[in-house]
């Protein structure tokens, strides 16, 4: 008798059993998922399944590689998992599953700044800010495990003559996985940065600060003799056509011209308590400073003149071998009084 009363306080403390309990609902019970991301290369009855219970955690498929997406087809997808109990499941009308691997992407702009550092300290190549890879055809950005740790540099070597490179970086995989290997090849240049156009400028063409942006070049690409600051450039006319992106040395620059071949200008002539004044035409075009050939309209001589200002020329010659009639064609000279003995 006592142990049938202990046996009842027993059963009273523990309680109820949830699944004894009447009109408890059913488990949901398992759902095909339509597609499914996975973060290792395995892929488990969890991930394609919703409500897979104690099965869950098993390794059914190999996943696709990293970063990439795959399908699996329905059918293959129920074979697998009835050998582990799960044999009711709905498919909702599915005919494949889509599955993708999570990636964590490197860039090639992140590679090729190890790269630079890496080869500027072992090689003595100077600041790695002056330093620019070109990667061979085939490079491609790093996809590596979400929770794999850092490239670091497996080997490099560097031909300082040809400029030719070659890196391979190793990646160490997650709790120990394998570790993933990736090799890039390619060219390591010294750079200049250099003022180059950012428009074409036709001939005459003056050079606005907005008609200039620095870029970097390669120094074995750099001419001899290239303008190297934006203060040498700005304010200078093009002397010829120029394109866009061209480097620009003294030969492709000019100072604006002021005058131009052809045009009416202003001539004037000075001399202490005298300044005469006159039309004519220019037979050249000239910048500041330069000396031109200029057309007398009134005497109808050509004279030589010093470009001073736009559409402007002044005389270069002397009052005493410059004829009167040249420098204004309508001033005569007065007449000497008769001498008296």
């Amino acid at each position: 008798m006592l142990r049938a009363l202990l046996l009842v306080a027993l059963l009273a403390l523990a309680g109820p059993r949830p699944a004894a309990a009447a009109g408890d609902p059913p488990p949901p019970a398992p759902s095909l998922k339509a597609d499914a991301t996975v973060t290792s290369d395995i892929v488990r009855i969890g991930d394609l399944v919703e409500n897979a219970g104690e099965a869950a955690n098993v390794p059914i498929f190999r996943a696709p590689d990293l970063g990439q997406t795959g399908t699996v087809r329905t059918g293959q997808v129920l074979d697998a998992i009835r050998r582990h109990g799960l044999v009711a499941v709905e498919t909702h009308g599915l005919t494949e599953v889509t599955v993708t691997r999570r990636a964590r992407e490197i860039g090639l702009e992140e590679i090729e700044s190890r790269i630079v550092a890496a080869l500027a300290q072992r090689y003595g190549l100077g600041p790695a800010s002056d330093l620019a890879v070109t990667f061979d055809r085939d490079a491609h950005p790093l996809l590596v495990d979400p929770a794999a740790g850092e490239p670091r540099v497996l080997s490099a070597s560097y031909d300082r003559y040809s400029g030719r490179f070659d890196v391979t970086f190793v990646v160490p995989g997650r709790g120990g996985a394998a570790r993933q290997k990736a090799r890039y090849v390619g060219t390591l240049a010294e750079t200049a940065e250099v003022p180059t156009l950012a428009r074409p400028l036709a001939r005459g063409d003056v050079v606005r600060p907005g008609d200039v942006r620095l870029e970097r070049q390669p120094k074995a690409n750099i001419r001899p003799g290239t303008l190297t600051s934006l203060d040498q450039i700005v304010g200078l006319a093009a002397r010829h056509a120029l394109r866009a992106g061209q480097a620009l040395s003294a030969a492709d620059l000019m100072k604006p011209e002021l005058v131009v071949k052809n045009e009416a200008v202003t001539i004037t002539y000075e001399r202490p308590g005298m300044v005469l004044s006159l039309r004519g035409k220019a037979l050249e075009s000239g910048a500041e400073g330069d000396v031109v050939t200029v057309f007398n309209a009134q005497s109808k001589r050509t004279l030589q003149g010093v470009v001073v200002g736009p559409g402007r020329v002044s005389l270069v010659t002397t009052f005493a071998s410059t004829p009167a009639g040249d420098v204004t064609g309508s001033i005569a000279a007065k007449a000497p009084s008769p001498r008296t003995e």
